[in-house]
């Protein structure tokens, strides 16, 4: 996947950054995959760092291209307060510009709530399948920033209203585990994700 600029869902691209999304059976396969894949040996090369989280579902609703994508275990109880999210839309092409308009306040201002960690942009397909990945300090803040903060609460009005999204996903995630290299310093090293590192 492509990424937006400024760590958030942007129409313009950041050729700097690429993300990969993968989900698997278990971990000896995602290891195997992590270790040996050509994708990722594509991606050691050319990169001057790689940074992976590996997650746990906790929940998920909507599809991605026409698929449920992660799978969950309903009475599973997370051992870290930390969570991830993945939110991912398909906009309707007619949509793309009411969409580009509304969409840099929602990210500002996620940037700016109490409990933000991290977040990324990516998509698969430029402009028109959108995905945003970010990292909370617990559930309760992302909720917050979701459903009580007026510009990303506003946009969720006006995605159903406006008919933005021919599809659309968010899915909740445990963290398990943070491995390589973030901004020069070892995932493990860097402050806010150490509570995920450390359980």
């Amino acid at each position: 996947m492509g990424s937006g600029k400024n760590g958030q869902v942007d129409l313009a691209p950041d050729f700097k950054h690429w993300a990969i999304i993968t989900t698997w059976d278990n971990k000896q396969a995602c290891d195997q995959f992590y270790a040996n894949s050509f994708p990722m040996k594509w991606f050691k090369f050319f990169g001057s760092e790689t940074f992976t989280v590996l997650l746990k579902p906790l929940s998920s609703h909507g599809l991605w291209s026409g698929r449920q994508p992660f799978t969950f275990e309903k009475e599973y109880q997370p051992v870290s307060s930390q969570i991830a999210v993945i939110t991912r839309a398909r906009i309707n092409f007619d949509k793309l510009k009411e969409f580009k308009s509304n969409i840099k306040r929602a990210a500002d201002e996620m940037k700016k709530s109490e409990g933000f960690i991290f977040s990324a942009g990516v998509g698969e397909n430029p402009y028109l399948d959108q995905a945003t990945f970010s990292i909370w300090e617990n559930a309760e803040s992302m909720k917050n920033y979701a459903y009580k903060s007026f510009d990303h609460a506003d946009i969720i009005k006006l995605t159903r209203t406006r008919k933005w999204y021919s599809e659309d996903l968010f899915a909740r995630f445990e963290i398990l585990e943070l491995q390589g290299i973030f901004n020069g310093r070892a995932a493990g090293e860097y402050e806010p994700f150490r509570a995920a590192n450390h359980k």
